[in-house]
Order: C-alpha cells, then sequence, then structure tokens
C-alpha cells in the first residue's frame, strides 16, 4: 500500500515530467534524480539577487540538475562551494574559484565536471571549514509551510545533519528550496523530526519566505540510519565514529 508521500510525489511528478528535462543517464525516472526544468535560470537569478546570497561566503549546493547554473554563478561569485557527490558515496566536494580555470565554470558546475576541478574533503577539512552560510537543494515536493520531500532516500536530511553534528550549521542558517511551480503544493505536510525545514522556496515565478518556523533537526538519529547506509557512506561512517570517540 502507497503512503502519503509516495502519492504526493506521484502526483506532483505527474506535472513535472511536462517542463522537466531529461537526465543523460535517468531520462524521468524522479525517484533516481531531481531534475532541471523549463525557467530553473531564473530561480539562479532570484537567488544571485537575495540578500542571504550575497552575504554569504560559503554555501552547500546540492548537485540536483535544476542547481547547475546557480554552482557556476557561485564560482563566478567568489564563494566556496561544497557539493555532496550523487549518492554521498565519494563525500563532499570542494569547488572555488582558485579550483576551477577561466571559462571552464558551467562544466564545473556539472556532476562530473565538480569531480574533475574540485577537490575531495575529508570529515576534518569538511569541519575546518567551520560554518557553512547558506545551504540550497532541489526537491520533488515541497509544501508552503516549508516541508520537503526528496526523492525518497533522505540524503539532503543526512546531508544537514552531518553538518550540524560537524558544528557548520545551525537553527540560523538559511536553507532554500529551488523547484517548478508545479512541485510546490499549498496543503500543510506533516515534518518528521528529522526532516530539514525550508527557509525560502524559489521558483521561475516567485519566492516564498516560509513563516511557519519549526527548529531544525539538531544532528542525525543515528537509531534510523540503516547499515547499508554506513556502508555505502564511508564519509558518514567516519562520522559515527567520531561522536562515539573511536576515531
Amino acid at each position: 500500500m502507497k503512503d502519503n508521500k509516495h502519492i504526493i510525489r506521484e502526483r506532483v511528478w505527474e506535472e513535472l515530467r511536462k517542463v522537466a528535462k531529461p537526465d543523460s543517464r535517468f531520462h524521468f525516472d524522479f525517484s533516481s534524480f531531481i531534475p532541471d526544468f523549463e525557467g530553473s535560470e531564473k530561480c539562479a537569478e532570484t537567488i544571485r539577487n537575495m540578500e542571504v546570497y550575497k552575504k554569504a561566503r560559503s554555501l552547500m549546493i546540492t548537485p540536483d540538475n535544476c542547481l547547475e547554473l546557480l554552482r557556476e554563478y557561485s564560482i563566478k561569485d567568489n564563494k566556496v562551494i561544497v557539493m555532496p557527490t550523487y549518492g554521498i558515496r565519494r563525500g563532499f566536494v570542494l569547488l572555488s574559484r582558485d579550483l576551477v580555470p577561466l571559462g571552464k565554470e558551467d562544466f564545473a558546475a556539472t556532476l562530473d565536471g565538480a569531480e574533475r576541478f574540485g577537490r575531495y574533503l575529508s570529515i576534518l577539512e569538511l569541519k575546518e571549514l567551520r560554518k557553512i552560510d547558506l545551504m540550497v537543494t532541489g526537491a520533488s515536493v515541497v509544501s508552503v509551510n516549508g516541508v520537503r520531500y526528496g526523492k525518497g532516500h533522505g540524503y539532503f536530511d543526512l546531508e544537514w545533519g552531518m553538518f550540524r553534528e560537524l558544528g557548520l550549521v545551525d537553527d540560523n542558517t538559511p536553507v532554500i528550496a529551488v523547484v517548478h511551480d508545479c512541485q510546490v503544493i499549498e496543503e500543510d505536510i506533516e515534518a518528521k523530526a528529522y526532516d530539514t525545514i525550508m527557509d525560502y522556496i524559489v521558483t521561475p515565478t516567485r519566492m516564498i519566505r516560509v513563516r511557519v518556523k519549526r527548529r531544525k533537526p539538531k544532528g542525525i538519529m543515528w537509531n534510523k540510519i540503516p547499515e547499508y547506509m554506513l556502508e555505502e557512506i564511508p564519509i558518514l561512517y567516519e562520522l559515527k565514529r567520531m561522536t562515539e570517540g573511536k576515531v
């Protein structure tokens, strides 16, 4: 039997297919990737003009296809960008102006390009960043009350939890969801304890400031992490050992 989350995702994905751009590897399988869509360049421009972006020095931008132009802008704007690799399997990559040759910003903003020009970060190097000023993510669905559904694997909430454990983010760290208008639902949906609430929702036609506030997760709920994730994501296993005082 399908749960409510799955029903909502499928309803939105049906509309999203009309405006989404297929992925070279996953076609239109939205359970495997978060797509780019018509008008995503307007979202990148909107964020580029937001004060939270202008003031930010260090950003975490997820590897979602709809954020490719924003990652390119961030390199050009001399930001420090931390990007998770796909499924966090190879950890996190650092991108910055000094690592990316002039004229290569568009390629460096892709998944393959980021791993070509970027630098992999160890758990200790992540911690030494001290602070992430802004987090930006795509989504499958986001409600006007700031609750976000991803593909269903929980990676973004895990990334938030890892950064919180390392002291890189806190309740005041702004989080932006970038989606097409058809991915925004007006109904309030319930947030679980591990869900990271969005502060802003940016679409091609509007910017929504989420007014209803709830504290963001304090870290990782280790009892909710399946064993296979610790095996597939070495940096997560390393963080667990660190929090247990075994590193």
